[in-house]
């Protein structure tokens, strides 16, 4: 305790720059500022956050009564930002202190919470500037798998995952030369193969078991079935320490071994649609392989369960990409191994594929893939096999499958997103009305309150009318109907506009309130007060009024 009080003073008297923060917090302090705080500190390198003591010298502590469940905040910390941060109870004679103590951001990697990096400006915080960012990223170095692997050669390497990339490369580019080549030729034109010697990327896409236990032994690809989320051994565990190339197509047999099939029918209508899409989990696969960081010692997991699959990658994502960008922004870490996947039609785009993987998903009713456990050193993608609502898929067969692949990545995620009744981003607007304007979706409504649902004709055409007249809302006077008898049940004490958004729950406050002014013209209802305070009631104000009067008069008469 007597070093503890001799580290305070310690702070107590040192200048606040930007590894220490002190705040007042007498009372409270907000969590989601606290977030952003330590997200600040741990980008410039980590620090302490000091709560209950004042920010200017000469400091004193006054003491701070926020956050008294410690253990509580500390998980709330670490979910939100994955970083684990310590916290202390210091109990000062003049109050109680708590210190955060934050580590620093991984290297070449910012942290940010909700898409935002912050650092702090003077006082307060500011978003990360740009050049601040670019000496972030640029600590990542260069790409690791592009350096050449000192005492390796082609001997090295297994000779069938090398004639299995050269027959894909010249299938892709329609080459027949690349099957003559020598395979010194190949991998030097394939850039794996440089003056100086084999590149890491080589190596990991082709070497033989002994050569990747000798030069990369984390390269590895660990696949485990598991029946239950009990923890202890996996009821079948293989290890693939080799190149990916010779592989691959193992790794997906065994996933395969216990794919099983979900089947839906209605009417006419008959899908039999496996538990783990084919094409998203090759893609899932390729992504952990090209991203991964090859600098930690960690390997590649791919954990199966009956009706999920976990790809857990060590490295975190590669420097500039979120979860909420990873659509749209590509930085692979590795290029040169997303180079020669991209050369022999294993993907599309150099290292990205998760469009593919978010289509998938959507095509068959299943959740989109989960990236939730995350964090700055690990990628966790979690692919859900379950299908959710057979009757998204009778939406999607009912649009046609010409039309449907006519659709954007976004397109997809916009239609799924007003199926399921979630809110859409406003930067989808642009999407959202070529879609009304393509019929696939309505409007309901204008102004803040805007709603989407999916058009009629589809609901009609799947047998589910009363859905659609569930999900687009019930009509203008049956809603006006409800306010009113709401009203009148509750007349005696008058109705407030909270209960209005519990009786239309559909509705915003200002769609609700365009309602009541209509009852009031129409006489039906009136106000007292005003804000949260005021309270409507039945009937015209003017009646009401003479009402109450009328009251007053006979209850004077009564008590003279």
């Amino acid at each position: 305790m007597n070093q503890q009080f001799h580290q305070l003073e310690i702070w107590l008297r040192a200048k606040e720059t930007e590894h220490i923060e002190f705040k007042e917090a007498k009372q409270r302090y907000d969590f989601e500022e606290l977030v952003k705080y330590c997200v600040a500190l741990a980008n410039e390198g980590g620090g302490k956050m000091i709560l209950g003591v004042t920010d200017k010298l000469p400091r004193h502590v006054v003491g701070t009564g926020a956050f008294t469940n410690l253990e509580r905040t500390k998980a709330g910390l670490i979910e939100r930002i994955h970083l684990r941060i310590d916290a202390e109870e210091i109990h000062h004679h003049q109050g109680r202190v708590l210190v955060f103590h934050v580590p620093s951001r991984p290297i070449g990697m910012p942290i940010h919470y909700e898409g935002r990096y912050f650092m702090r400006a003077g006082e307060s915080l500011a978003p990360m500037l740009p050049d601040m960012m670019k000496r972030i990223f640029d600590e990542a170095g260069p790409d690791f798998t592009a350096e050449t692997c000192q005492g390796a050669s082609i001997a090295d390497l297994d000779q069938k995952a090398v004639d299995d990339f050269r027959h894909r490369w010249a299938r892709k580019s329609k080459n027949d030369k690349l099957l003559t080549l020598p395979s010194e030729q190949l991998l030097t034109d394939a850039e794996l193969l440089t003056r100086e010697g084999l590149t890491y990327a080589a190596l990991i896409l082709f070497a033989s078991r002994v050569a990747m236990g000798r030069f990369l032994s984390q390269s590895e690809i660990i696949f485990e079935y598991r029946s239950t989320d009990a923890t202890g051994p996996a009821q079948q565990r293989e290890e693939f320490r080799q190149g990916f190339f010779a592989c691959y197509e193992d790794l997906w047999k065994l996933i395969n071994l216990r794919n099983d099939k979900q089947h839906f029918q209605d009417g006419l209508f008959v899908w039999d649609i496996l538990t783990f899409n084919e094409g998203a989990v090759r893609e899932a696969i390729l992504n952990a392989v090209s991203h991964r960081d090859y600098r930690l010692s960690g390997s590649v997991f791919v954990r199966q369960y009956p009706r999920r699959l976990e790809i857990v990658s060590p490295g975190g994502l590669p420097p500039g990409i979120t979860p909420e960008n990873i659509l749209w922004e590509q930085a692979p870490r590795n290029r040169r191994i997303a180079e020669t996947f991209s050369r022999c039609g294993l993907v599309e785009r150099s290292g990205q594929g998760m469009n593919r993987i978010f289509e998938a998903c959507i095509r068959e009713s299943k959740p989109r893939p989960d990236f939730t456990r995350s964090d700055p050193f690990h990628v966790w993608l979690t692919l859900h096999g379950e299908v959710r609502n057979p009757e998204f898929l009778r939406f999607l067969e009912k649009i046609g499958k010409e039309r449907l692949e006519s659709f954007t990545t976004q397109d997809l995620i916009v239609i799924d997103h007003v199926f399921r009744n979630e809110p859409v981003l406003s930067e989808d607007k642009g999407t959202l009305l070529r879609l009304v304007e393509h019929g696939i979706i309505e409007q309901i409504s204008r102004g803040r309150g805007t709603r989407y649902v999916l058009a009629r004709q589809f609901y009609d055409l799947i047998g589910k009318k009363g859905s659609y007249t569930r999900r687009r809302g019930l009509d203008r006077e049956t809603n006006k109907s409800l306010l009113v008898k709401h009203i009148q049940e509750n007349d005696a004490v008058g109705s407030k506009m909270d209960e209005f958004r519990q009786v239309l729950p559909s509705h915003s406050r200002s769609q609700i309130q365009v309602l009541l002014r209509e009852l009031v013209k129409e006489d039906k209802i009136h106000s007292h007060g005003v804000t949260q305070a005021g309270r409507w009631f039945t009937g015209p104000k003017a009646a009401h009024c003479n009402h109450k009067q009328l009251d007053k008069n006979k209850g004077g008469k009564s008590g003279s």
